[in-house]
């Protein structure tokens, strides 16, 4: 990929669902050994890019899936997500508690989403916020590749942001649902690698 740079502070590390109940042993999916040596090795990948980012006055902003607590506490869970995970329970990404929080080798965030889809636009206030701090350019990382990232990469593109997937900054269950994944990405938005997005933002 060509670089050309990009406007740090225009731009945001929007970094999707890593979450410690998703990725930490102790979490909700680890405790139900729904574990991914892929997704898991990703913090490490990421950090030197929102290191870079934010020596340059860029923005760090995180999205968190979150189950939202009903009566007693109990999880409201879309009936396709029980069915697809049906370890999740009470407590589980519930906000303000440590599963639903951004695993610490990538805090802190300048701004946290709670996001209750794939998309992390779809029913929260992420545009309105990057709109307000005056964000044109995304860096998107997170999981899964075929799910969040690129539900939230689609609706960023009809919302006109400029979009650069890291490849090796993104993950899911499976090697070929995350290949499958980027390729159909490259249609809407650039596809770059971690090591391209530290000399964009410092060039």
């Amino acid at each position: 990929m060509a670089n050309k740079g990009v406007n740090p502070s225009s731009t945001a590390l929007l970094i999707i669902d890593l979450q410690n109940d998703f990725l930490h042993a102790e979490g909700a999916y680890g405790r139900a050994g729904q574990v991914s040596e892929q997704i898991t090795g990703l913090p490490a990948k990421i950090r030197p890019v929102a290191d870079a980012l934010r020596a340059v006055g860029g923005w760090i902003v995180s999205t968190q899936f979150t189950l939202v607590p009903g009566k007693g506490g109990e999880p409201l869970i879309s009936a396709h997500l029980k069915k697809l995970r049906p370890f999740l329970t009470k407590g589980d990404f519930a906000p303000g508690t440590w599963g639903h929080q951004l695993v610490d080798d990538l805090q802190p965030a300048d701004i946290t989403i709670e996001k209750i889809a794939y998309s992390a636009f779809y029913m929260t206030r992420l545009e309105w916020v990057l709109r307000r701090v005056g964000v044109d350019t995304l860096l998107v990382v997170g999981i899964v590749t075929n799910g969040g990232v690129a539900s939230s990469v689609r609706d960023a593109h009809v919302r006109d942001f400029h979009t650069i997937v890291l490849n090796d900054g993104c993950g899911a269950f499976s090697r070929e649902a995350h290949e499958n994944a980027i390729t159909d990405l490259t249609t809407i938005a650039t596809v770059a690698t971690c090591e391209d997005a530290i000399g964009l933002v410092t060039g």
